[in-house]
């Protein structure tokens, strides 16, 4: 065996205390526009809930409603900033502490989120992480709402990790997550970890 390792981390509850969708669109738009959006979304959720509604399209429901027609740069700069005050408050220590070991063990490290790689990516670089994360669509220079190809959840992202990694090449694979949607990238791990920063 080449002796390499890697891990990859599920971002959305594993690395963070939050759901960082639901806290970009406080941060851009506010609390009322918030809840009045989500007000208004009610029966969409509830679809999902009840897994009538896939998590595309409920993920692409609220982007719209909020982001659509937002200019890119404007949307970008707020993310960014976004990702430089806020999502530092919400990383849970248990998972900085992990990623520091790992580094030290010469793990490469991958963040693999389901949201939006505009307001994480930021943050991953300034740790020297790489990052796998879904993509928005941008027309004439204006967010659309929508997914740029596929939503990185689910079996998504297990098929984007083995586009960008043969797996065969490495000794040891971590993955840490903390749902369901997290468990085909844990399959492929030699070591997996669910949950395993919360009372950390």
């Amino acid at each position: 065996m080449s002796g390499k390792k890697i891990a990859f981390f599920d971002f959305d509850g594993t690395i963070t205390t939050k759901d960082t969708l639901l806290e970009i669109i406080k941060f851009q738009k506010g609390r009322t526009s918030f809840y009045f959006g989500f007000i208004l979304h009610t029966p969409w959720l509830i679809a999902y809930k009840l897994n009538w509604l896939s998590n595309n399209l409920a993920k692409e429901k609220i982007l719209t409603y909020f982001f659509a027609g937002m200019d890119e740069q404007v949307f970008q700069e707020k993310c960014d900033l976004f990702a430089e005050k806020i999502i530092p408050g919400i990383v849970r220590p248990g998972a900085l502490s992990e990623i520091n070991v790992l580094r030290s063990r010469n793990f490469e490290i991958v963040v693999v989120s389901a949201s939006a790689g505009n307001w994480i990516r930021k943050w991953s670089e300034s740790l020297s992480l790489q990052l796998i994360a879904t993509k928005l669509e941008i027309k004439n220079g204006l967010i659309t709402g929508k997914i740029e190809g596929e939503n990185n959840h689910g079996i998504q992202k297990a098929l984007n990790i083995r586009e960008q990694w043969n797996l065969n090449e490495y000794e040891e694979i971590y993955a840490y997550g903390d749902s369901s949607g997290d468990n085909p990238m844990m399959a492929l791990a030699t070591k997996s970890f669910y949950k395993p920063f919360r009372t950390i």
